[in-house]
């Protein structure tokens, strides 16, 4: 089939054939031995990557928070320099 004589209902066809086959694929995977506890494998996968995709879109907004919190410590070591102890020592030699 050429591009000019494709339509979109071509398109919905093979689609829903394809989404027939994936049903009828899993129902057969699921009649074999060991079928059931390979689908929910795969389940479970599945739903460990959603979990993991998660954490993993945090991560950017906690390296903000910590870029944050670096500035302000430096900012706060540069406000509390230690300062020269001049007084004490000078005192003790002249008394």
């Amino acid at each position: 089939m050429t591009e000019a004589t494709k339509t979109p209902k071509d398109d919905r066809d093979m689609i829903a054939r394809l989404a027939d086959r994936g049903e009828q694929t899993i129902a057969k995977l699921a009649e074999l031995p060991g079928g059931t506890k390979a689908l929910r494998a795969v389940n479970d996968l599945r739903e460990g990557m959603d979990d993991l995709g998660k954490k993993v879109r945090g991560i950017d907004e906690l390296e903000q928070r910590v870029a944050k919190l670096e500035r302000e410590l430096a900012t706060l070591k540069r406000a509390q320099k230690p300062k020269a102890s001049t007084g004490t020592r000078a005192r003790k030699a002249s008394e």
